[in-house]
């Protein structure tokens, strides 16, 4: 192996020193979601149809009456005889929503594969979150989605929906926790030691965090 074998006194010099390097990345990646939230943002003009078994519905239904959507552009195409390993793995990464929906963001799924087959497979997987078809919509195509996988971001406001983010490739990577998740929306964690725009909703840090089952049951402060 690379490593080499040191002290105990030598390993935390060379531990502070990355440690450093370290908090200066946190730093640096905390001003880069700063900037996130002030990207500009686009009107979303086309009215997408989002299809289950169950049936269709508008792209303002899927928000579940939450203003923040994140949609992750599974790879999963028609009669697919080899699901997407890497999609896989994000979406089994991903932790319980609930902690995303109490911070008033929904998480959903969509693919260009019909909507009996994407039902089959979520099955399959033991996966609960919404997962819709846009097999018959250019949803995909006009958010940066060709043939491959993608992530978007999207905001409820005012009446209209607002695209506010994309990312892809090993932009996703690094996601699936809830605060990756929620760096990337317009709110950010909505915590006050947030560098926010003015008028970002926002509590003290850590006060809303909750046991998953707890978020109906104790109201946050």
């Amino acid at each position: 192996m690379g490593q080499q074998t040191v002290s105990r006194e030598e390993w935390q010099k060379a531990r502070e020193s990355l440690l450093a390097k370290e908090k200066a990345h946190t730093r640096a990646s905390d001003a880069l979601a700063a900037e996130r939230r002030r990207l500009p943002r686009v009107l979303v003009e086309k009215d997408y149809r989002f299809e289950t078994t169950e049936g269709s519905q508008g792209f303002e239904a899927i928000f579940e009456g939450r203003r923040q959507l994140i949609v992750y552009h599974h790879m999963l195409k028609p009669a697919d005889p080899a699901p997407c390993r890497g999609c896989a793995m994000f979406v089994d990464n991903l932790g319980n929503p609930a902690h995303l929906n109490a911070r008033d963001t929904t998480l959903v799924l969509v693919s260009r594969a019909p909507a009996e087959e994407i039902e089959a497979f979520k099955a399959r997987m033991g996966w609960k979150l919404p997962w819709y078809s846009v097999m018959n919509s250019t949803f995909n195509a006009d958010y940066g989605v060709g043939g491959g996988f993608g992530l978007n971001v999207f905001l409820r406001e005012g009446g209209s929906i607002y695209h506010t983010y994309y990312t892809s490739g090993r932009g996703v990577e690094a996601l699936g926790t809830s605060w990756t998740l929620l760096d990337l929306t317009p709110y950010g964690r909505q915590e006050t030691w947030e560098a926010s725009p003015e008028g970002t909703p926002q509590t003290e840090p850590y006060q809303w965090w909750r046991l998953h089952d707890e978020y109906l049951s104790k109201p946050q402060l």
